[in-house]
């Protein structure tokens, strides 16, 4: 039997997304702030939301520029990230003292942070007081991504990229690969990328075997339609040959001449065993 403790409500929705939200102040100042309270609420629109403490240094900076940049985090920026999250921008610079680099972006004032795999943009819609936190709902209004981890097919592989979880005050990585959307309810699955962990590690020996195995499949395949278009032809071409019956072509193109002998040999035949039964007649008479 399962046994469960319960407790007072909190905050247990984990592991999350710990991110680095870049800002600006009036002076074009920049600034970073971790945040863990983060996340998607529309698709389309693209929307996401932050929350924030008033007494936080940032939380001025945004509600006066309506605007901020939601970096990612990888395993190379958690320590980075988790030093904004302890610091506050009115003592230091941080892009200064961690190194990073501000970078310009497409549509808002506020800096990327150039070493991050995804920027996201974002322009505030509307501030939700909630509590001990207020909600910024801000519409994405552009995404910058790294152009290393774009594959030779065009494919974004935002998973090679090492991302960072943040799970009840602990960092995290992603871990081992599962799965991908759906594939519970496939008869068949063949995985694009099984790794070893989500930083981008493939495994050799499985993708040769699934190459092997898409290989094999796309011969059946053609096997297949090759058989199908072999029988569309032999039937096609059955179809333009004329029938013919025990007596002949059913074709309009026989000619008349052709239908009077074979009329004259029909009843030559039947002449001819009228004779034959005529004369065995005489015979068993005589």
């Amino acid at each position: 039997m399962i046994e469960k403790e319960f407790w007072k409500p909190g905050n247990m929705l984990y592991p999350i997304p710990a991110v680095m939200v870049s800002c600006i102040d009036d002076n074009s100042k920049p600034n970073i702030i971790t945040i863990a309270w983060v996340g998607t609420v529309c698709s389309s629109p693209a929307m996401v939301s932050i929350s924030i403490k008033k007494e936080r240094y940032s939380y001025n900076l945004i509600k006066n520029s309506k605007e901020f940049v939601i970096n990612l985090v990888t395993e190379e920026l958690v320590n980075k990230a988790d030093y904004c999250g302890v610091k506050s921008g009115r003592d230091v610079d941080k892009f200064k003292e961690m190194k990073l680099t501000p970078m310009e972006g497409k549509i808002v004032k506020a800096p990327l942070i150039a070493e991050s795999p995804v920027n996201i943009e974002c322009i505030v819609k509307e501030i939700i007081s909630l509590g001990s936190h207020d909600m910024f709902l801000a519409e994405v209004v552009n995404v910058a991504v790294d152009k290393k981890l774009m594959d030779s097919t065009g494919r974004f592989r935002l998973n090679q990229a090492g991302l960072t979880v943040y799970s009840h005050g602990e960092y995290y990585g992603l871990g081992e690969y599962i799965g991908k959307f759906g594939y519970s309810v496939k008869k068949k699955i063949i995985e694009e990328e099984p790794k070893s962990r989500m930083t981008g590690k493939i495994d050799e020996d499985k993708q040769k075997n699934i190459s092997t195995i898409k290989t094999r499949e796309n011969r059946s395949i053609k096997a297949k339609k090759d058989g199908s278009i072999k029988k569309k032809e032999d039937s096609s071409q059955n179809k333009s040959i004329p029938k013919i019956s025990e007596y002949g072509p059913k074709d309009k193109t026989v000619s008349k001449a052709s239908d009077y002998e074979r009329k004259d040999k029909m009843v030559s035949k039947t002449l001819g065993n009228k004779t034959k039964n005529k004369t065995k007649s005489k015979n068993r008479t005589k």
